[in-house]
């Protein structure tokens, strides 16, 4: 009867860690088969003459959020202020796009659409960070390189050439000029912070955050938001599945002989090449980090759970001070 009961609950446990298995691999798209990962991304082109911005966000089922942008898309023409929110849904081959008295349909990759006598024509389009594939320079320490984890608690080598996440670097940095590239996970299905969730820590105490936030407002808890202190000027994430740059210049907090803070710690960010912080101030370390001093720290990649990868990660310590 023992060895039943023991067998029994085995054969649960195995069960049960497959169905779990099974659900948290459901949440992450297969980019290579789903159709609606072609039509999601960016569009870009002209209404009557005049420059404008589409972000097709894919929310799985053949749904989509669609954003239309004046002036073209986020640091490429935006006004930062008008856009407005649309619904798209594939049926018969096509995307057919409605909202804000506006209706049109993707198809092939061309976006067109009327509202009263104005006419949008788009053309899905790629972008690419400038700094992306950027070398070290001279004198650069070398955090990963896509084969040497060395520099890393806990780091590991996976999809080949990537690192996973989860991990802190062995050395500490006070000011330096940071270069990291990442890629966060197709996940049509997930909402919010569930959605291609990871954070690059400064110094192991300020988060940057990593998220798919593609298409939405821009906040402190999205891409590029400094967690709780700080939302980007401006929301630079590219689609899932794109690789994005983080370019950091970093002055750490400075402390009197007795200990106390004299200036607050300050960072300029370019996320894909675009300023989102500048000469931003960091009043506090926000949660989540391995320490809360404000002192000299390593940088810490988040584990949130979700299979968000990075690459291509340099320092330039700056010890002019």
């Amino acid at each position: 009867m023992q060895r039943l009961l023991q067998t029994a609950f085995v054969t649960f446990t195995m069960l049960a860690l497959a169905s779990f298995a099974n659900a948290a691999g459901e949440k992450v798209g297969d980019s290579k088969t789903d159709p609606d990962y072609k039509v999601q991304g960016e569009y870009e082109g002209k209404v009557n003459g005049n420059k404008v911005g589409f972000q097709v966000v894919a929310l799985g089922k053949g749904k989509f959020d669609v954003v239309l942008l004046k002036g073209g898309l986020p640091g490429a023409g935006w006004d930062g202020k008008t856009k407005a929110k649309l619904k798209g849904e594939s049926k018969d081959g096509a995307t057919l796009i409605t909202g804000s008295d506006l209706s049109g349909k993707i198809v092939d990759g061309i976006l067109t659409a009327t509202k009263g006598d104005a006419t949008y024509e788009a053309k899905h389009v790629v972008r690419e960070s400038p700094t992306l594939g950027k070398k070290p320079p001279k004198g650069a320490i070398v955090l990963f390189d896509g084969k040497n984890v060395e520099a890393w608690n806990g780091g590991k080598v996976v999809d080949k050439n990537l690192l996973n996440v989860g991990v802190r670097t062995k050395q500490t940095f006070g000011d330096y000029t940071l270069h990291l590239e990442f890629r966060t996970p197709y996940m049509p299905e997930s909402r919010g912070q569930s959605r291609g969730n990871s954070g690059m820590y400064i110094s192991d105490q300020y988060e940057c955050q990593v998220l798919d936030s593609f298409g939405l407002e821009g906040k402190d808890n999205e891409c590029g938001g400094i967690y709780s202190v700080s939302r980007p000027d401006v929301n630079m994430c590219l689609p899932p599945m794109a690789w994005q740059t983080y370019d950091v210049e970093f002055k750490a907090a400075r402390f009197d002989r007795e200990g106390k803070k004299t200036k607050n710690a300050v960072v300029t960010i370019r996320h894909n090449g675009v300023v989102i912080h500048g000469k931003r101030e960091l009043p506090k370390p926000t949660p989540g980090g391995g320490r809360n001093d404000e002192k000299a720290g390593a940088i810490f990649l988040q584990n949130h759970g979700d299979p968000v990868r990075y690459r291509n990660i340099w320092i330039v310590e700056d010890k002019a001070e």
